[in-house]
């Protein structure tokens, strides 16, 4: 079974890729999802994130305020890592197990749907990174519709992220999200890895 690991920096356009590609009889695994599981409440990662984050992080319910662990985890490159040192060895195991469930399903190909996969231990499950890119400006436009988020808090996001480069230089394949390309088009260049 084909491995293809799908990265972009946040509002590169990911999501709109991975379904297209569900919608051609891919296996999608999706990061945020498996990301959300593993800090629900109850996780034994839950105290670690509050070790490196603060106790505030969870609410009096012992369920994890989001908005706080991101403007934290995002307000430095340093503690942006520091949170994928600690989600990304469960997430490596979710993904495992995933990819066992959609081979014994009979899935010939396993898409991990993943922001920071090439940060994390993922990326070697992965025989072929693909990339979608958008420049800096259409996703700061997409964020703030997407999110209802400030400028500020946008910014903090996309300035955590790594720049253009290590993204383009790790893919395999590139699908450019952004005028004047067409992403159903773009998308065309995984016809022939997929099948």
């Amino acid at each position: 079974m084909l491995i293809i690991g799908l990265t972009g920096k946040t509002g590169a356009g990911k999501s709109t890729v991975a379904l297209t590609l569900k919608e051609k009889g891919c296996y999608i695994i999706d990061g945020d999802v498996i990301a959300r599981q593993i800090t629900e409440k109850g996780s034994p990662i839950l105290p670690e994130l509050q070790k490196a984050f603060g106790e505030d992080i969870l609410d009096e319910n012992g369920c994890l305020i989001r908005k706080t662990l991101a403007q934290r985890a995002f307000s430095s490159k340093e503690n942006t890592e520091l949170l994928n040192s600690i989600t990304h060895p469960e997430i490596k195991r979710r993904c495992e197990n995933e990819i066992a469930f959609a081979e014994k399903s009979g899935y010939k190909t396993a898409v991990i749907d993943a922001a920071a996969i090439l940060e994390g231990d993922c990326k070697d499950l992965c025989e072929k990174i693909v990339v979608v890119h958008a420049d800096k400006d259409t996703r700061l436009q997409r964020i703030l519709r997407r999110d209802g988020i400030t400028y500020e808090q946008a910014m903090t996001r996309i300035n955590a992220q790594k720049n253009d480069d290590y993204y383009l230089s790790r893919a395999d394949i590139i699908i450019r999200n952004y005028p004047p390309y067409n992403i159903e088009e773009e998308i065309l260049k995984l016809e022939e890895l997929i099948g």
